[in-house]
């Protein structure tokens, strides 16, 4: 009978390779006792997670993502998943075991892996932290779609995304904000759920109500809940099989629970002492490959075929070894490459972005051709916006208010009624959803623009802007998610501990991040369309007050002026003292500048990461003095960075002490005569340029 084959009580499941499901899953068994029984205890693997119960389920749904473009999202526990798509057993140890020819280089912890494909199943990059695979895995199914209806690119159509996850990570906040938008949405995406019936100690009754999420999910609408057993196979090829071809018919969002035993502990470390011994033994006897082999021996195979395909997946574990063990460790002299994308077209990443995709935006020009009357920051944000929609149609504008009100500060005012929901359109109130289904939206070939209506709601998407940031990074330039977050923040007529926030530092410190903080129109133009048309992810800082400061207002400066990340702008030059800024405070330094009587060189840095070290670093040489001023608070921030690297490289140069004049170590207040007491205002920056010119 050929591997096939089914047996008469199988009517209704879809043509399954039993066979190759018996390989995957032996395969994946004898990986498991390889790195538990050996690697472990030598430390050859310090991270391990054995997928012992969940690993039919996976062979079986790795099958059926045939389509295109098929997308997943996965998590540490999904090595079947990734041994039925296609990763090698090679690469899977050289994985584990951190060495070269690994997803990541030795980057990563060796289960999050990943893989990069134009046609056939691509795998978006799993990461450690619980629940961050689900709203990524959105973005995919958006994208889908986007590219199937908006860029008529027939071969998207009939393709799904699936997050694969285990029960515990239901509880997450990104479960449920990726249940949320792919529901309101109806999108493309099956949730595939293993409930093993815990989150490592914890039982599933402290996670859901009843333990049983797909219960709890029944009545939510405009989503088909399936629910059965994993560790019978004939049962779960059907109810994956129902789910998969519901999902490509385009019925919207399936999610399937599928109740499988963990028959090892969370990690390699964990004894399971917390389990009872019957309750062990229990679970044991629900063996999903103890029933796997009942089904398909001798219905499909025989015993000797049976024991040969174990024979034979051990065999080629053991050989997989050898050649892993012939990998290098990885290159630490390479480990700080690709934390930005190189300038170096040959150096692209595999998947995400433009680049990913084969393409290049426009190069702009470094000149701007004023043109028109002065206009304020807002409306040159939003007329950017406009142009890079409508030369780019990957381009995608998205957040909350953002679509019929044009934004709560009126930044995408009427780009809805041009450009159509598709492509400028709201989102539900959560900030892991939104970047999160960018980060998914990136990876897919668009270029997404997401909004965080004030600096401070960025806090609950801190996980995805940090995954995000590292995407490139970790999995050694196969990955990267380009995108352009707009985010206002700062002070305004008054001030408060919830939208005045500035904090920008955070974003600097955050590893892969290009963070740009304009102080006036032209600049808020160049540097936008740069980072629109960029290759690496980042935080577009539009200040409150300077949206419509007459300050700030400037000529339109053409539809192809691009200013280049790390040039920072000398807005006054001078010989007897360097005074740096950005963002707001850069208009209170140039009025400090030009009462104080010193002949200041006052540099706006335009961007933080990078900022223009050279230019700080040649200013003070020659002025020997030099003040910063930021609104952020004192204590760590970026205003240290600059004085540490002038006390490192110019501090013989130097005739007077550094001086900061910022923030005080407060949240913004909100009362406007509190909050002038705190900002760094004119007074008090001419004091500080007069006091250290002085000395």
């Amino acid at each position: 009978m050929s591997a096939a084959a089914h047996d008469p009580s199988s009517t209704g499941t879809p043509a399954i390779d039993w066979s190759q499901v018996a390989r995957t899953v032996l395969t994946s068994r004898a990986l498991d006792d390889l790195e538990e029984s050996r690697l472990l205890p030598a430390r050859k693997v310090l991270y391990q997670f054995s997928a012992r119960g969940h690993d039919v389920t996976q062979a079986l749904l790795g099958q059926m993502l045939t389509g295109l473009h098929d997308g997943i999202g996965l998590y540490y526990r999904s090595r079947p998943l990734m041994l039925a798509l296609g990763l090698s057993v090679e690469q899977a140890l050289a994985s584990t075991m951190m060495r070269a020819g690994g997803v990541s280089e030795g980057r990563d912890i060796g289960v999050v892996f990943n893989l990069p494909r134009r046609e056939g199943p691509c795998v978006l990059p799993a990461c450690g932290g619980v629940g961050t695979q689900y709203t990524p895995a959105v973005g995919w199914a958006q994208a889908i779609r986007y590219r199937a209806t908006v860029l008529r690119e027939r071969d998207w159509n009939g393709s799904i995304a699936v997050v694969h996850g285990g029960e515990a990570s239901t509880a997450s906040n990104g479960f449920w904000s990726a249940l949320n938008i792919a529901t309101t949405q109806r999108l493309p995406l099956l949730f595939f759920i293993e409930d093993n019936g815990y989150g490592i100690s914890v039982k599933s009754g402290l996670q859901t109500p009843g333990g049983n999420v797909a219960a709890n999910l029944a009545a939510f609408r405009n989503l088909r809940v399936l629910d059965g057993d994993g560790s019978d196979p004939g049962k779960a090829a059907e109810l994956i099989a129902r789910a998969v071809a519901a999902v490509r018919a385009g019925e919207g969002p399936v999610f399937l629970r599928l109740a499988v035993p963990r028959l090892a502990g969370h990690s390699g470390q964990d004894t399971q002492t917390y389990k009872p011994g019957e309750e062990i033994a229990a679970e044991r006897a629900r063996d999903p490959l103890l029933n796997l082999r009942s089904r398909i021996v001798p219905a499909v195979l025989s015993d000797a075929e049976w024991a040969a395909l174990d024979t034979r997946a051990r065999d080629e574990v053991e050989q997989a070894l050898v050649q892993a063990e012939r990998h290098p460790a990885p290159d630490a002299g390479a480990v700080t490459r690709h934390v930005f994308s190189s300038a170096d077209a040959n150096e692209a990443q595999a998947q995400g972005g433009l680049a990913g995709e084969g393409l290049a935006a426009p190069a702009g020009t470094g000149t701007a051709k004023p043109e028109g009357p002065r206009i304020n920051m807002v409306t040159a944000i939003r007329r950017t916006l406009e142009h890079e929609l409508t030369i780019n149609p990957r381009v995608v504008v998205f957040g909350e208010d953002v679509g019929r009100k044009g934004g709560v500060h009126a930044a995408t005012l009427g780009l809805q009624e041009k450009f159509g929901a598709g492509r400028v359109f709201d989102t539900s109130l959560s900030e892991e959803g939104i970047i999160g289904r960018a980060v998914g939206m990136a990876v897919a070939g668009l270029v997404p623009v997401p909004e965080i209506q004030f600096r401070k709601y960025a806090d609950p998407a801190v996980e995805q802007l940090n995954d995000c940031g590292t995407m490139r990074w970790r999995t050694a330039n196969r990955f990267a998610a380009p995108m352009v977050v707009r985010m206002p923040g700062g002070f305004f007529k008054c001030g408060d501990p919830w939208h005045s926030q500035s904090n920008e530092v955070q974003f600097v410190h955050a590893i892969g991040w290009r963070v740009a903080m304009p102080s006036n129109a032209e600049d808020a133009v160049g540097l936008l369309r740069a980072a629109l048309r960029g290759n690496d992810p980042t935080i577009f800082f539009e200040h409150r007050v300077m949206l419509d400061a007459a300050w700030a207002r400037r000529p339109w400066p053409g539809d192809d002026f691009v200013v280049p990340f790390g040039c920072a702008r000398v807005v006054r030059a001078g010989s007897e003292l360097t005074l740096v800024s950005w963002g707001a405070m850069v208009e209170r330094c140039e009025q400090a500048a030009a009462e104080s009587g010193v002949d200041v060189e006052l540099l706006d840095l335009r961007t933080l990461m990078p900022w223009d070290r050279a230019a700080v670093i040649e200013s003070v040489r020659r002025t020997r003095r030099c003040v910063i001023v930021h609104e952020d608070n004192l204590t760590a921030g970026f205003g240290a960075e600059i004085a540490a690297t002038l006390a490192r490289d110019a501090f013989h140069d130097l005739a007077a002490p550094i001086e900061r004049v910022t923030m005080p170590d407060v949240p913004s207040p909100h009362s406007p005569v509190l909050l002038e007491a705190v900002l760094p205002g004119v007074p008090r920056i001419m004091h500080a340029i007069r006091d250290v010119a002085s000395l």
